[in-house]
């Protein structure tokens, strides 16, 4: 039952990435969505998951918030590096995303998703009433997932093909996660302490990346909109599932 249901997560992040390809002539309310659909994940799903799964203290703060932070400095130095490397090398000022930020991006994504796999099949080792609900929360914001997967691979200068086998390794990931399942068992500390690092990670690309890219063109209000609407989303999901 957990790889089915992983296989309707497999689907749904497909269908996410799909509907970025479609949607490029307006580049603008991609990157506003994808933006409001990461801060949603981040602040309504990942860090309250974290601060639930890792709930030790280290010098009166929480671990998880600890590594949020982490996670967002990590994710600045990695990019202002990538980039000197690239300015040193020749590369123009206006060409200053290095493609390869966009590929560990992506890649942390393909985690992600291997690890809500992985919460599928715990989840049903629990009991069905169980599974059913990470089920839904995993296969609705997978659209999310697969969405964000293609479009940071893609702003980030890296080829169509490059996107394409990011997006295909991001549906396959909850599947291989579903199936490992079997075999081990993660310690909820461990978790929560990813969670929270990947959580940093990903606000800085949306707020110091995506979003501001969104409105270097075309400062809309159309895309704020679309912001929101990301945001909203997210909030629904997590609604629907119960938290």
């Amino acid at each position: 039952m957990a790889v089915f249901v992983a296989l309707g997560a497999f689907l749904m992040t497909l269908a996410g990435g799909w509907t970025a390809q479609r949607v490029t002539d307006r580049r603008h309310l991609v990157l506003g969505l994808a933006g409001g659909l990461m801060l949603g994940v981040v602040g309504l799903d990942l860090l309250p998951e974290a601060l639930h799964a890792a709930d030790r203290e280290v010098f009166g703060v929480p671990a998880a918030l600890l590594l949020f932070v982490a996670g967002f400095l990590l994710a600045h130095l990695v990019e202002r590096l990538l980039a000197a490397r690239r300015a040193a090398h020749g590369a123009g000022e206006h060409d200053h995303r290095a493609p390869e930020v966009g590929l560990t991006a992506a890649a942390a994504m393909v985690g992600h998703s291997a690890m809500d796999g992985v919460a599928i099949g715990a989840a049903f080792q629990v009991g069905g009433g169980m599974g059913t609900s990470v089920a839904l929360a995993v296969i609705a914001h997978d659209f999310a997932d697969g969405f964000n997967t293609f479009t940071l691979t893609n702003l980030y200068g890296n080829a169509r093909r490059r996107a394409i086998g990011m997006l295909v390794a991001d549906a396959c990931a909850p599947l291989v996660g579903a199936l490992s399942t079997a075999f081990f068992h993660i310690p909820e500390p461990v978790l929560g302490g990813y969670l929270g690092l990947f959580g940093g990670v990903l606000l800085y690309l949306a707020a110091a990346e995506i979003l501001p890219e969104a409105h270097h063109e075309h400062p809309a209000r159309s895309t704020v909109l679309c912001t929101v609407a990301g945001a909203a989303f997210i909030w629904l999901v997590v609604g629907i599932s119960g938290g």
